[in-house]
């Protein structure tokens, strides 16, 4: 199973942003869009490691 990121903001334009960062820094894709928190109104996405491509079966 990958390894899962996750950022949290206060809105929804910062988390996004700083998602897509950390995307592009560490070579990451998105897991999780921008979603509103239940409980804690913060926003917050998820960002997952890209998984190794499968080598073929003989």
């Amino acid at each position: 199973m990958p390894t899962v990121y996750m950022v949290q903001a206060d809105s929804r334009e910062v988390c996004a942003a700083e998602l897509a960062r950390m995307c592009a820094t560490f070579d990451l894709q998105p897991l999780l869009p921008p979603t509103r928190s239940a409980g804690t109104e913060r926003w917050l996405a998820r960002a997952t490691t890209k998984a190794p491509a499968e080598e073929g079966r003989g």
